[in-house]
Formats: structure tokens, C-alpha cells, sequence
């Protein structure tokens, strides 16, 4: 069994166990409404984070380039309220077009 193949196996069982941890301990408990409010929270500020990180971050620096821009645009039109795919192409354009006129 290769490296990875002992890395995927281990990954998975932890992933496994960590998913099942919550459940086993809790059991048919419910969570108090101040942590249950934090645990609705979590995958939006995750994903935010993710997003920002992999956007603005190149190993251990900070990089502003067409990527923030797109980021940017993302941001104000979901505050805006318009759909997921007016998002996406409102973000993917504003990229293109920076990338476009700064690379003259």
C-alpha cells in the first residue's frame, strides 16, 4: 500500500469519526440555542475565509490583484441580493476585464 493510499485511509476514518462524535455524544440532546446558533454560523464564515484565503493569499503573503477585484464585485452584488449566476458572471467579468487592462 502506497503513501497516499495510507493517507486517504486515515483521512477517511478520522473524518468518520469525527463526524460521528457529535451524534454518539449528544445523543438525542439537543445543543443550548446560543451553540446551536454558532454551529448554523460556521459553514458560511468557513466558507467565507476559504474563499478569501485562496483568493488573496499566496503562501505566505498577501497578493491584490484581478482575483480581489472579482472578489469584490462578488460581494457587493450577493448584497445586493441578485442571483447566484448573475453573481458568478458579474464576478468572472470584472476579473477578465481587470486582468485585460492591466496586462496592456
Amino acid at each position: 500500500m502506497s503513501d497516499a493510499s495510507i493517507v486517504l485511509v486515515v483521512l477517511a476514518v478520522g473524518t468518520f469519526a469525527l463526524k460521528s462524535a457529535g451524534p454518539m455524544l449528544l445523543g438525542a440532546r439537543r445543543l443550548p440555542a446560543r451553540l446551536q446558533d454558532v454551529v448554523d454560523l460556521l459553514p458560511a464564515a468557513l466558507l467565507a475565509a476559504l474563499a478569501i484565503v485562496s483568493t488573496l493569499g499566496d503562501g505566505r503573503s498577501v497578493v491584490l490583484d484581478a482575483r480581489a477585484i472579482g472578489l469584490a464585485v462578488a460581494g457587493i452584488a450577493l448584497w445586493r441580493r441578485a442571483p447566484f449566476v448573475v453573481v458568478i458572471v458579474l464576478a468572472s467579468a470584472a476579473t477578465a476585464a481587470t486582468r485585460a487592462v492591466t496586462e496592456l
